[in-house]
């Protein structure tokens, strides 16, 4: 027991080691991501458009394909082409030779896919008299889109995109396979000293949970926020 209870604390400070590359990973790819989706997330509204269709062959390359078969992908083939190998050797683009860069492009890629089909499938279901309203007050296309649609939309998307950032958290545990020392690679490296899986995968594991704690704490807070007439309105 007490070996246990020692390799428990000493695991849990080594995984807190790689806590910070845990949440740069998770706040890159979900910011960049977020971006991506919204601006894929207009052109996806309509599937049968050529644009719609494009962004529909990303997503579904990217939401049916396992994320660390694209990590793999993206870290140990690109690299391979000579155009990269080109860009990695300019002044300034040395970071891409970093595992950090492909492992963020594979996350940011991955839940840029899942959260495009999530907006657009929200941006779908906006109510339509808040259309009609708005074009009855001479609003342009355009206009309806951003001030309307938009932020209905989102608004709407919160809880499903708050799994998918969660999710997301919990996946940067993959970049431990190609060298990045996250929460789990530190969780890796001391067990293979210690050669004691048990206490140190329960200290990782306390780790991910508390910070999807957060995360969870911290969607419910924007639900509240932003979702609240909703619910007003259901009553």
């Amino acid at each position: 027991m007490d070996k246990f209870l020692e390799h428990f604390i000493e695991g849990f400070k080594r995984c807190l080691l790689g806590l910070p590359d845990t949440m740069l990973l998770t706040f890159i790819a979900v910011v960049i991501g977020f971006f991506i989706a919204v601006l894929l997330a207009i052109p996806r509204m309509n599937k049968r458009t050529i644009g719609g269709k494009a962004v529909g062959f990303f997503t579904y390359v990217f939401t049916g394909t396992p994320l660390l078969v694209q990590m793999y992908i993206i870290y140990y083939g690109l690299p391979e082409f000579g155009w990269v190998q080109k860009l990695q050797e300019v002044n300034g683009l040395g970071f891409m030779r970093d595992g950090f860069f492909w492992a963020c492009l594979a996350l940011t890629l991955n839940t840029a896919a899942y959260s495009t089909e999530i907006i657009a499938g929200s941006l779908r279901n906006t109510p339509h008299g808040e259309m009609e309203a708005a074009t009855a007050y001479g609003m342009s296309p355009v206009q309806v889109m951003k001030h309307v649609i938009l932020p209905s939309g989102l608004r709407r998307a919160l809880p499903a995109y708050s799994n998918e950032v969660i999710m997301l958290m919990q996946s940067t545990s993959l970049a431990s396979t190609i060298t990045l020392m996250e929460i789990t690679g530190e969780f890796r490296a001391f067990y293979s000293k210690t050669l004691d899986i048990f206490p140190v995968a329960i200290a990782a594991g306390i780790i991910y949970l508390c910070l999807t704690m957060l995360f969870v704490g911290g969607f419910k807070l924007l639900e509240k926020r932003y979702m609240g007439y909703l619910r007003r309105s259901a009553h």
